[in-house]
């Protein structure tokens, strides 16, 4: 039997009224409040209650063909570079993988997790199993208590790891290239699709260079204290300070996407190999859409005893780690890599108020359900 729709396409098809902002806190009682301008407007609660109707709007149809062309582009690019697509658990063994916030579950009696991210595996399959240049599409968890506009805890990962050569550069050039194949693409491929996100959200186009504009983190930092924001050279950086770092970058360089490099040490996971000139410095780098971090990466260690040294100086048992120092044990070449949240990049490249409108079905704390 039929019943009635929860609510109307026409409702649910209508242009924002003023623009949201992409940072802070989502409760999800934004249901309550008529629009100011006195149109019924869909509230989001109400449209992931009944996901199926919701994404049938002329917005959600293009949000997610192009959420699924940057798939295509991404495999494309890399496929092109030499890269293997691979397929690593999600299931890991012991109750914690270096962080508190995973989910834990019951594997025939032994403690497992729900995997934070591919890192073991991709480095592995790279660095030490001969493939030397990897990337994998797949789920990755986070039993992170954020409601927010950005968190999710389950999202999609876009992934990829390879062996360097010379010098980590190569991985950044390599994910330089990347994204401006992926934003070229949905520019001359997705044109329609994104007329139709327009009319309801709109936007201004993404601005990026070519090549992509490179800071390091201490110029990073000098912009900020210009602009008379406190920030220090070695502190990390506040999601306000990254919103105000990437106003600052438009205005003075045009561009809505760029990297900073040379993080420091000590606000980055202990595998991150550190700065040969600057020991309280790091290969890593972060790169950014609209002042918002969506990748990280570095150069890793791949030699087991610095590893060692590293993890002690973070207070981690090597007990917890053995399995990962000793895949680095018969021989691991240099490599590097970094990681994207595919939902977080369309977020952002349509600049869309918040990552539920880019999930095809949310998990955030409160949501399991459709």
């Amino acid at each position: 039997g039929q019943v009635a729709m929860p609510f109307q396409m026409e409702d649910a098809c209508r242009p924002d009224f003023g623009k949201e902002s992409d940072v802070g806190a989502y409760h999800g009682d934004d249901d309550e409040k008529p629009s100011e301008d006195g149109l019924v407007r869909v509230g989001q609660e109400a449209r992931l209650n009944h996901r199926w109707i919701d994404l049938r709007t002329p917005a959600n149809q293009s949000i997610f063909r192009i959420e699924s062309m940057v798939g295509c582009l991404f495999r494309e690019n890399l496929m092109g570079e030499g890269f293997v697509e691979i397929h690593t658990p999600k299931i890991i063994g012991g109750a914690s993988e270096g962080g508190s916030d995973v989910f834990t579950l019951d594997y025939f009696g032994q403690p497992a997790c729900l995997a934070m991210s591919p890192q073991l595996h991709k480095q592995m399959t790279a660095a030490c199993s001969g493939f030397e240049r990897v990337f994998e599409t797949g789920p990755v968890f986070r039993a992170e208590n954020s409601n927010t506009r950005r968190h999710l805890c389950e999202f999609t990962g876009f992934d990829l790891e390879m062996v360097i050569h010379e010098h980590y550069d190569e991985v950044l050039h390599v994910l330089s290239n990347l994204f401006i194949h992926i934003f070229d693409g949905l520019k001359s491929r997705c044109q329609n699709e994104l007329e139709r996100v327009r009319e309801q959200h709109p936007f201004e186009d993404l601005q990026y260079l070519n090549p992509t504009l490179k800071l390091t983190y201490a110029e990073g930092c000098a912009l900020l204290r210009e602009a008379g924001v406190e920030q220090d050279d070695y502190d990390d950086l506040s999601t306000a300070n990254e919103k105000r770092l990437g106003d600052i970058v438009k205005e003075k360089y045009a561009t809505d996407f760029f990297f900073m490099d040379k993080y420091p040490l000590s606000v980055r996971p202990f595998y991150t190999m550190p700065d040969p000139e600057n020991p309280k410095l790091s290969n890593s780098y972060d790169f950014f859409i609209r002042g918002q971090e969506i990748l990280s990466g570095a150069q890793r260690i791949h030699e087991p005893d610095l590893l060692e040294e590293r993890a002690k100086a973070w207070g981690i048992e090597l007990k917890d780690i053995e399995s990962y120092v000793n895949s680095f044990r018969n021989g691991a070449l240099p490599h590097g890599g970094g990681g994207i949240g595919l939902e977080r990049v369309v977020m952002l490249y349509l600049g869309l108020p918040n990552i539920r409108k880019t999930a095809w079905f949310t998990r955030d704390p409160k949501r399991i359900a459709p």
